[in-house]
């Protein structure tokens, strides 16, 4: 009777890895500004070719001018003006990547009677729909070369719902269970997928949602941060976008590689209730 060999060991990775895309083409959805921007950033100074997606042109070309000034990347950021209510156009774009962050999205504050259909569409195609056809254009060349990161930016939105926020809060869960699916399909072919989990963040779309519910609950605006977006965070402040690319890279890193359908939950306490 023979002794069947053990299985070979798995190498752990250094003891301080670092970020390196070099050669990897990466695709950020909702490049131009807030989250998007700064994992554009992150991942170029991480030497990826960044395409950059954004409905957006001008704010790309910023994007693109100040990756030009910037003295630390090694990588480029490529602007691709895109709507991603064309899905079609959407899934073509990311035929070839790498590196997937799914950051897109749109935010409507109205009561569940009062929300008008069209805009609840909208919401669902660009933060649902469109991440999962952009995912079914990646997942070819990742599984070819048996590589690839998915990184979906959810929101503490998608494990916690919140008044007023049906679209929003509807698209974020659904966005949670199709990054499960893809990290349990892409598992056996080397990619991973995840969901980073932010609570409010210092956004250009925050301020936005300030204003709404400030209309929406009769209140000043730095009442509605205080008392509304913060009431529940053990860390009463905004999140910078910085700290939400870090963890972006941080799940595209070989210290991840074993991290997969997950939420990285970035929210200052605000589910420890």
């Amino acid at each position: 009777m023979t002794t069947p060999s053990p299985p070979p060991a798995v190498q752990p990775p250094a003891p301080h890895p670092t970020l390196d895309l070099g050669g990897r083409t990466a695709l950020v959805t909702g490049a131009a500004g807030g989250i998007g921007r700064a994992c554009a950033l992150r991942l170029a100074a991480a030497g990826a070719e960044v395409r950059a997606v954004d409905r957006d042109a001008a704010g790309l070309a910023e994007l693109a001018e100040a990756a030009r000034r910037a003295g630390d990347l090694t990588g480029t950021v490529v602007p691709h003006a895109l709507d991603l209510t064309d899905l079609d156009a959407a899934e073509r774009v990311a035929a070839g990547t790498d590196v997937l962050v799914n950051n897109a999205g749109l935010q409507l504050v109205r009561p569940l009677e009062q929300f008008p259909p069209d805009v609840f569409h909208t919401v669902l195609t660009v933060m649902l729909e469109a991440p999962f056809r952009l995912i079914r254009g990646a997942l070819p060349h990742m599984y070819a070369q048996g590589w690839g990161r998915i990184v979906n930016v959810s929101s503490v939105h998608g494990l916690r719902a919140s008044a007023f926020k049906s679209a929003y809060v509807a698209a974020k869960h659904g966005l949670e269970g199709l990054s499960k699916t893809a990290a349990l399909e892409g598992a056996p072919h080397g990619v991973t997928s995840n969901c980073v989990n932010p609570a409010y963040v210092r956004t250009p779309l925050v301020e936005q949602q300030i204003a709404d519910q400030a209309r929406a609950h009769g209140l000043p605006e730095e009442r509605v941060l205080a008392e509304i977006l913060l009431k529940d965070s053990a860390l009463r402040r905004l999140i910078e976008p910085e700290e939400v690319a870090h963890a972006v890279a941080y799940l595209c890193g070989p210290q991840a590689s074993f991290v997969t359908g997950t939420s990285l939950v970035l929210d200052g306490g605000w589910t420890a209730h």
